[in-house]
């Protein structure tokens, strides 16, 4: 398995300049902004307070907008986009609406569009250090059933590819707050286990000569496209 960055991965499938891009799931930004310094115009969606909040004190690297919804009911036109982007970010909807956000992607492509997605697989060091905060192996693999089943709303079957995205950590307690941003209700989860998780942190990390502890996280790429 290569190891490879997830924004090297996604700039070498994607032709970015020029197009407009919905990021599904933006988080903090980082990744609609960096998409938004490739060319792109780019509208981050993203249903968190806390993380649209972080993601608008961030400054802005060009014309990148933010919007509060959910992936499973966009607020977008038919086919108003060329690529949407769901990064870590469909096994997060839940799992009985996550074969609707993918009919919303499809929706909002352009015929010829791609649907980008990109989801951490349930192994590796960074799953086993979180698995006691929130064991994702379910919805990760209906998350996968999901995406499977593309050609019912009209996507075809381009690339799939499995790499290895070492997780970069400052510290353990920059872990702990940005596992808690998208999420508030892991606060006290980690309040009960901190022990136990500041222990994994040491024990599964690799800490390396720029300072950071590195976590492998298997992590599998899917590349669709839009029939028409």
């Amino acid at each position: 398995m290569q190891v490879r960055k997830n924004s090297e991965v996604l700039k070498s499938y994607l032709d970015l300049a020029g197009k407009r891009v919905l990021d599904v799931g933006s988080g903090e930004g980082h990744l609609t902004r960096m998409m938004t310094r490739e060319g792109a115009n780019v509208i981050g969606l993203e249903c968190t307070p806390r993380q649209l909040e972080r993601a608008k004190a961030y400054e802005t690297a060009g014309d990148e907008t933010y919007v509060d919804a959910f992936g499973q009911d966009l607020p977008f036109a038919d086919e108003e986009f060329d690529i949407v982007v769901m990064f870590n970010s469909l096994h997060h909807i839940p799992v009985d609406d996550q074969f609707k956000a993918l009919c919303e992607a499809a929706r909002v492509l352009k015929p010829g569009g791609q649907l980008y997605i990109s989801e951490p697989i349930a192994e590796g060091m960074n799953f086993e250090l979180l698995k006691p905060v929130d064991d994702e192996t379910y919805v990760r693999a209906r998350a996968l059933e999901a995406i499977k089943r593309h050609d019912e709303v009209g996507l075809v079957w381009g690339e799939e590819y499995v790499y290895n995205h070492p997780v970069q950590r400052k510290s353990y307690e920059e872990m702990r707050d940005k596992m808690i941003g998208p999420n508030p209700e892991r606060e006290a989860i980690f309040d009960v286990k901190d022990d136990e998780i500041r222990e994994a942190f040491g024990r599964l990390g690799t800490l390396k000569e720029d300072g950071y502890t590195y976590f492998d996280q298997p992590t599998r790429m899917n590349l669709l496209q839009k029939a028409g």
